[in-house]
């Protein structure tokens, strides 16, 4: 690989910018699974044990 060191430096100031920025895709999509599982529970919860009652 012998890339001309002209134009790998606009490239390294891109991804620099680009981590500048910080995961907030990553985090977003972490945020949004969780609230995902959380209202599955939810509804898993009041859909299935509630109606039961309590077990004796």
């Amino acid at each position: 690989m012998n890339e001309d060191p002209k134009q790998a430096a606009p490239e390294d100031a891109k991804v620099d910018e680009i981590v500048k920025r910080g995961p907030s895709g990553a985090i977003a999509l972490a945020g949004i699974s969780t609230a995902i599982v959380i209202g599955i529970w939810f509804v898993f919860y009041f859909a299935v044990f509630l109606p039961r009652g309590v077990i004796q």
